[in-house]
């Protein structure tokens, strides 16, 4: 496996993570200063961040970022355990939709590398 989607399915858990703790520091709002779910959630989107762009140099932008779509299949799931949140037959057929498209987009990138055609 390409350590540039190693990097990226990594910057997607974290991305995912961080989302959570939003969600969680969000059901506390108005409180702020004493949030640290919120905090923590800028943190690990932060190190997100740091990790996407160690991979963005490492391959092209068209190819590495649409990875990051993976992110709602991380949230989709971590949203029904944490939350109890349904996944709907429109939501797997969503996520298929996800998986399908970052397929494409990353094969379409690797034949374009190698000269072959569309």
């Amino acid at each position: 496996m390409n350590k540039t989607i190693i990097l990226m399915c990594i910057c997607t858990l974290f991305t995912s993570i961080a989302q959570i703790l939003y969600k969680y520091g969000v059901m506390k709002l108005p409180i702020v200063l004493t949030n640290w779910q919120l905090f923590l959630g800028l943190a690990v989107y932060f190190v997100a961040a740091a990790i996407m762009i160690i991979a963005l140099k490492n391959d092209d932008v068209s190819t590495v970022y649409p990875i990051l779509a993976t992110s709602y299949i991380w949230v989709t799931i971590l949203s029904a355990i944490l939350f109890s949140e349904k996944i709907t037959l429109l939501r797997i057929i969503g996520v298929l939709i996800i998986i399908t498209g970052v397929a494409v987009i990353g094969f379409g990138g690797k034949n374009q590398k190698t000269g072959a055609p569309l």
